[in-house]
């Protein structure tokens, strides 16, 4: 496939997306475990309790902000160069090699410089590779690829409750497992990627400029969308089973992690539908806007919820919508790039609304819940889920085309 930044292509056949899913669940299959488990296993080894918290928070800010300038960098490198499945390739092997550089780092400092690398590793795999999918899926399947995404969070859990299988590999081995399974899930795609079906490359002429225009608005509307959706998933994400055991400090930890994976198992067949249907009938974006309207729902039963079977299913509404529209707006923002040749920076400054929630959130959580308490966290989300839907309801289906 060529690499050629802004190079249209003929409808893919259904393979290719399924490799190109599964090069993109790469990433999770990465992060999740290293991230949610073996990073943590090794910090608490290393210092007691109160001291892992502070250091597992300064590791997570260092990378956020790694991976933040990494995927704008390697992106916009990707671009310029016009490669993108060789950037994918190099960071692939970076990545996986730092992976098992982690057991000689015997002190923090090493293994934050370790995770600060690692991060932008990753990125400089991850940054071509969501480029290259906007080059080469036509819009009339971006549906269809935004649901076959919503199966990479899964998997990345998946892997993290293979690799701690207990006898299954050692500490050290479980690095070199996970670094194994990110190379079988990207490899396929980058290696057969050549044989997608190609049409002739369009005109290299600029589009018009009101042409320009209505996409960099439908580019900003779809960024500020996401950053809103975001932020609340983000202290969902941190602060779920606190806020349970709020509610009965009986509850225990499975029992937030039994839900999470509840509503990532449910909410990928449901995208997959969802992003199918989006295509046949040419609404993109009605999905989204949707979804951005059943996630107050469940927002505000949390906030009303005295019991916790009450809050968990308020919460399996408003994760199933969320993880949906996530899913799917990943792939429906490739259609409003405004610039074909610079996709790879364009993808880069997306990806902030990924990483900028998880920077502020857990300390404007902390800031917010002693004088609101989590019900007001969780009404104030619900206005932004609302003010998403506004932002996302004024893009139609004839809004953006294909460049």
């Amino acid at each position: 496939m060529p690499d050629t930044p802004g190079e249209a292509q003929a409808r893919q056949p259904l393979w290719f997306l399924v490799l190109y899913a599964l090069a993109w669940a790469g990433g999770s299959i990465a992060y999740v475990p290293f991230l949610t488990i073996l990073l943590p296993v090794r910090i608490s080894a290393l210092v007691p309790g109160e001291q892992a918290i502070m250091w597992l928070s300064a590791i997570a800010f260092c990378g956020a902000i790694s991976a933040s300038l990494g995927h704008i960098l390697f992106g916009w490198l990707s671009d310029v160069t016009g490669m993108r499945r060789p950037w994918a390739a190099l960071g692939l092997a970076f990545s996986c090699l730092l992976l098992l550089v982690v057991p000689w780092a015997h002190s923090l400092r090493d293994i934050v410089v370790i995770v600060v690398l690692w991060q932008l590793g990753l990125n400089m795999m991850l940054a071509p590779l969501a480029a290259w999918g906007a080059d080469c899926v036509p819009d009339g399947q971006k549906g269809l690829l935004g649901g076959l995404l919503a199966f990479a969070p899964g998997l990345g859990a998946l892997t993290g409750a293979l690799v701690t299988i207990p006898g299954l590999a050692s500490a050290d081995g479980r690095l070199a497992l996970v670094a194994l399974l990110v190379g079988a899930a990207v490899l396929p795609a980058l290696l057969l990627g050549s044989r997608a079906v190609v049409r002739a490359a369009p005109s290299k002429a600029p589009p018009a400029t009101d042409q320009q225009h209505t996409r960099k608005s439908a580019a900003l509307r779809m960024w500020a969308a996401r950053l809103l959706v975001q932020v609340a998933e983000a202290a969902l994400f941190s602060f779920l089973y606190l806020w349970l055991r709020s509610i009965d400090p009986s509850v225990q930890d499975h029992l937030a992690a039994r839900v999470f994976s509840m509503v990532l198992v449910l909410s990928a067949p449901a995208a997959l539908l969802a992003g199918r249907w989006a295509d046949q009938r040419e609404h993109p974006f009605l999905p989204l806007v949707v979804c951005t309207l059943i996630a107050p729902i469940g927002l505000v039963g949390m906030a009303l919820a005295q019991s916790v079977a009450i809050g968990i299913a308020s919460y399996a509404v408003f994760g199933f919508s969320t993880s949906i529209f996530l899913a799917l707006h990943s792939a429906q923002t490739l259609r409003t790039l405004p610039d074909s040749n610079r996709r790879g920076r364009d993808l880069g400054l997306f990806n902030l609304t990924n990483t900028m929630p998880s920077l502020v959130m857990p300390w404007f959580t902390l800031a917010l819940v002693p004088w609101f308490g989590f019900s007001g966290l969780f009404l104030l989300f619900a206005a932004l889920a609302v003010l998403a839907a506004l932002l996302l309801r004024g893009l139609s289906s004839g809004t953006v085309r294909e460049i």
